[in-house]
């Protein structure tokens, strides 16, 4: 595995796999990865001949106050990650890189609607700073396909829609969020609870279970469900940023009639903000 750190040399390295007949395959990631990382990584080797990975925390997607300066950088152990996994090219780039004129006048992409609410109204210009950051890298590694994980269901949906939207011939794939055993959803964030938070955190993957399984035994008062769930949040220690039922594709608010669904979470665990969601459709078998 190859590891270069400016636009000029992943253009060279991707020029030659295509010029070799290679279908090109992309993850970008923030680093410090993990398994449910490995896991895109190891997806996207089953379906491309050369798979791209990024490492880039992206200032422009962090809003003030939030975690940037202390977001974990772990280079080494994630080159050693890709590598076992069998990626072929890491892209690294500074900050400078990226923005070479900045951040102040850089060309912004917005993905409306659909980054409304949810984190986008917790998170003001969050959404634009990631549709800003992978539009760039799309068009810096212009992949085949690009493989991102579930468990940010929001953002998927805002990329799916960027690339829809601005014609971009790039295949976006979501793969499964990955859990541990009792349920936590990987994150890079989750090594930031100390042990006592760890052990409530399972309570959020099994919040939704239960508000799913609650659906498929008929329930349709979304309203009193997601009141008398934020109160077992908040029971356990969570302090709820937002739980709803929204249509698993729009993700306007939920009604009785939709059978595409995806329950969303977003809570604080003493400062760390966790993240999850569970998707259901009513049409599928159980």
């Amino acid at each position: 595995m190859n590891t270069v750190k400016t636009v000029r040399e992943l253009r060279a390295a991707v020029a030659r796999a295509r010029s070799e007949g290679k279908r090109i395959g992309f993850v970008p990631t923030m680093g410090n990865l993990h398994s449910g990382h490995v896991a895109l990584i190891t997806k996207a080797t089953q379906r491309v001949d050369f798979v791209v990975a990024s490492i880039f925390v992206n200032p422009l997607q962090f809003g003030a106050g939030e975690d940037l300066d202390k977001y974990p950088r772990t280079l080494a152990a994630d080159q050693e990650k890709l590598l076992e996994a069998g990626c072929d090219l890491l892209f690294a780039p500074t900050v400078e890189e990226m923005y070479p004129g900045g951040m102040t006048g850089q060309t912004r992409v917005s993905v409306p609607q659909l980054s409304e609410g949810l984190c986008g109204a917790s998170r003001p210009g969050h959404f634009e700073g990631v549709a800003t950051v992978v539009s760039k890298l799309f068009n810096m590694v212009q992949p085949d396909l690009a493989i991102f994980g579930q468990k940010d269901f929001q953002q998927l949906a805002v990329i799916r829609a960027l690339v829809h939207d601005l014609n971009m011939p790039i295949q976006i794939i979501g793969e499964p969020t990955v859990r541990a055993a009792d349920g936590l959803a990987l994150s890079s964030r989750n090594g930031f609870l100390d042990a006592d938070q760890r052990a409530v955190a399972p309570v959020v993957y099994r919040t939704l279970s239960e508000i799913a399984e609650a659906i498929k035994q008929g329930e349709r008062d979304y309203p009193a469900l997601i009141r008398a769930k934020l109160q077992q949040l908040e029971a356990a220690g969570l302090r709820p940023d937002y739980l709803e039922i929204r249509h698993g594709l729009s993700l306007r608010p939920a009604t009785p009639e939709d059978r595409d669904l995806v329950i969303l979470v977003a809570a604080f665990l003493g400062t760390t903000r966790l993240i999850d969601n569970l998707h259901l459709n009513l049409d599928t078998p159980a």
